[in-house]
């Protein structure tokens, strides 16, 4: 079974793109994968006070192992200040460089309380993730209008958004099919 981790790219507590990773995982489940969501209000941010980049933190590595074991990423990313959250940053900066993301499939979602979803946000965060040699997959989608136009149950009240996200969700799993299918995975990346 294939196993999709949901990325809320923020620690903002009652988020918006928490409410939009809960609506997401039975999505994901319903087309077979097995799903976790990554709460980053759960990020054991006291632990890397200071820049302890290269040491041995055992919760920075409990906190990511399961992102990192994954076979494919879904980040659900808040735009705040015109880009993505610092919290998101630095969960990626812990992860183990360089080949923690390398060949992982990665599917963007963008949420905003503005007229573009996101968009500025997500498109950086590609730079960041195209860096780190991930599959980014092409179908993005950007819920613009969050607190108006999403139901943490009914989903995306506008059809256009939808019926995107229906179809991202659809072939995002079949990407993670492909390239898990086709390209092993590597097993020279340990987390203890």
């Amino acid at each position: 079974m294939m196993d999709i981790r949901i990325i809320s790219g923020t620690d903002r507590p009652k988020s918006n793109a928490l409410k939009v990773a809960k609506y997401l995982k039975p999505r994901y489940e319903e087309q077979g994968a097995a799903v976790d969501l990554v709460d980053l209000q759960r990020f054991p941010i006291r632990d890397v006070q200071g820049g302890k980049y290269g040491k041995d933190i055992p919760k920075v590595n409990k906190f990511v192992k399961p992102i990192v074991s994954a076979d494919g990423l879904v980040f659900v990313v808040p735009e705040y200040n015109g880009g993505y959250p610092g919290i998101l940053k630095l969960m990626i900066d812990y992860l183990p460089f360089p080949n923690a993301l390398e060949k992982m499939p990665v599917c963007l979602l963008g949420e905003s309380a503005g007229a573009f979803g996101a968009l500025r946000a997500v498109e950086q965060l590609q730079l960041v993730l195209g860096y780190r040699n991930a599959y980014l997959f092409p179908e993005r989608v950007f819920i613009s209008r969050v607190n108006k136009n999403f139901d943490p149950q009914k989903g995306v009240r506008d059809e256009m958004q939808r019926e995107l996200l229906t179809s991202q969700i659809h072939n995002f799993t079949q990407y993670v099919k492909n390239i898990r299918s086709h390209e092993p995975v590597s097993d020279s990346l340990t987390i203890e």
